[in-house]
């Protein structure tokens, strides 16, 4: 498929998965020597080129990108990227961020380092799963469902898989996060998340932010407090016993952590999306 529509783009604001969260998906075709930046993204967003060529700047570096690859620009890194004056490149984009998309993108060999996805053999079935998504914007499960199968092909996909499944920080990186997950409802701190992965406190937060983008002590933070947003909007617990489900000891820490994240007190925050508790 060729993108052939000026600029198309939905926003959505998909953040109840525990991997990754989908804010917007769309395409653009570029005009002759069409270019972005130098910007600096809140989020990470990965471009899929459909057709023509161009090139990135990424912290300095520059990398050529033609039809069939893609580019990765992750949250907080500088960026420029520009259309081929002879062949201008169309994509298609996605604004993905969450507590796992870095890591995911780094199971592919697609990194801050070596951000362009290249593919082994004919990569458009990721234009036909970012289409699915743009038809079925509405239908969040079915998105969930995409970004996965995106995921699972990109890493397929990837010339450099390979040689990034053998790098074993990886490894230590998916059991600090499965001990997270698992334990984040008691009064763990990173010590003790180091020491259930084998590691010191300072190797296991450099391998968890160069793979994630967080250190291990945000991770936890941003776990805990989405999980209390679900609890906020589909439970009828008190603020106290919140606190206590997510590993707050005191329902005076859990609000000072919930509105240093959402910028709103636990009980704002149910008012503000409609929820009233009797």
């Amino acid at each position: 498929m060729v993108v052939t529509g000026v600029d198309k783009v939905k926003f959505l604001d998909y953040t109840k998965s525990n991997d990754f969260y989908l804010f917007e998906v769309g395409f653009y075709k570029c005009e002759a020597g069409y270019n972005y930046g130098p910007i600096v993204r809140p989020r990470t967003i990965f471009h899929y080129v459909c057709s023509g060529r161009g090139f990135l700047i990424l912290n300095g570096n520059r990398f050529e990108v033609k039809a069939g690859q893609g580019f990765l620009i992750p949250a907080k890194c500088k960026a420029y990227y520009e259309a081929d004056a002879d062949d201008p490149w169309s994509y298609a984009w996605m604004h993905i961020d969450g507590p796992r998309t870095l890591e995911l993108f780094n199971s592919a060999g697609v990194n801050t380092e070596n951000p362009v996805f290249i593919p082994s053999s004919d990569s458009t079935c990721l234009l036909d799963i970012i289409n699915e998504i743009y038809d079925n914007s509405s239908r969040e499960c079915l998105c969930y469902a995409k970004v996965y199968e995106f995921f699972d092909k990109v890493i397929e996909l990837s010339t450099n898989r390979e040689q990034i499944d053998v790098d074993p920080r990886l490894a230590y990186v998916r059991n600090a996060i499965s001990f997270i997950r698992l334990k984040y409802s008691e009064p763990i701190g990173i010590e003790e998340v180091a020491s259930a992965c084998g590691l010191n406190r300072s190797y296991l937060t450099r391998v968890f932010k160069h793979a994630t983008g967080y250190t291990p002590q945000s991770y936890l933070l941003t776990y805990r407090i989405k999980k209390a947003t679900e609890l906020l909007l589909e439970s009828t617990e008190n603020i106290s016993s919140i606190a206590l489900l997510v590993g707050y000891s005191d329902s005076f820490t859990f609000s000072k952590a919930f509105k240093r994240i959402k910028n709103v007190s636990p009980t704002e925050y149910r008012k503000n999306h409609g929820v009233e508790i009797s």
